[in-house]
């Protein structure tokens, strides 16, 4: 298939390949099996899938649904014990958007995770995917979303000869495709079929027009952030010199102009907050 057809054996042809895929390899994750009666755990590896990879998420996932299986469980834990069981997992805003999503669910929603993408949106740290993928993922609702692996089948499959091509090109193609009685199933199929992929031939995600390469995480801004908030979510509450010195102990080269706004940007985040010369926490 070298470009979208309308052709009705040319669709069956791909789902058969992609289902057929799925039967013989299909990942298994813990989310995955226990998504029938726990859709909280749902949302919490969607959560922590954002820009990790799985095999990082698992020994994570399963830890948090220990300490915290409901929504209200983890509501009712502070953010600095939340932020230092994520550490480790990167990206720390997905904690704490993920911590206040929890207060939500609990506040609005009697700590019941809600079924359709037009409510989760509304939620603390959702977007239209993962609104769409927790839905689905959850509930089995036919909702239609593309992250990483799903855009590199579409695009291998059917669009062949393009490039820089835009996820609103796509989307009809997987409207078409969608299984809409058991999307859940399908949507993993399409997943584990994309992360195979990539391991096999040049990534044809890379002919999206939405396709970027991420930068070195070592020395980078990010990883000085996520310094500062594993240092202070381990040692507690600090003033900006014992921060500061407990830093460089663990990134040696750390200039003072880019420790200090690492320090400002997290408090605008309201990640960190100072309190008379004392930086802790939020």
């Amino acid at each position: 298939m070298k470009s979208v057809s309308e052709s009705v054996p040319a669709i069956e042809e791909f789902k058969q390949t992609i289902l057929g895929f799925y039967a013989q390899s299909g990942r298994s994750f813990p989310w995955r099996y226990r998504s029938k009666t726990d859709p909280w755990g749902v949302v919490v590896s969607e959560f922590m899938l954002q820009q990790t990879q799985t095999g990082r998420v698992i020994p994570y996932w399963e830890r948090w649904m220990k300490l915290w299986p409901r929504p209200a469980d983890l509501a009712a834990a502070s953010l600095e014990t939340v932020l230092k069981e994520w550490s480790g997992l990167g990206y720390n805003r997905r904690a704490k958007n993920l911590w206040n999503c929890a207060a939500a669910i609990t506040k609005n929603h009697r700590g019941i995770v809600p079924r359709f993408p037009e409510e989760l949106i509304l939620l603390p740290g959702i977007g239209w995917y993962s609104a769409g993928a927790i839905a689905c993922f959850a509930w089995n609702y036919p909702a239609l979303f593309i992250e990483t692996n799903i855009r590199s089948v579409l695009i291998h499959f059917f669009f062949q000869d393009k490039t820089d091509i835009k996820d609103k090109e796509l989307f009809p193609v997987l409207e078409q495709t969608l299984d809409r009685f058991n999307p859940k199933t399908w949507y993993w199929a399409l997943m584990d079929y994309g992360a195979t992929l990539k391991k096999i031939t040049q990534n044809p995600g890379r002919k999206s027009a939405h396709y970027f390469k991420q930068g070195r995480f070592e020395g980078s801004f990010r990883q000085l952030r996520g310094t500062v908030i594993k240092v202070l979510s381990s040692n507690g509450p600090l003033d900006a010199g014992n921060l500061q010195k407990e830093i460089i102990n663990r990134l040696p080269n750390t200039k003072d102009g880019d420790f200090y706004r690492a320090l400002e940007t997290l408090e605008k985040e309201m990640m960190v907050a100072e309190r008379r010369g004392i930086y802790g926490i939020k």
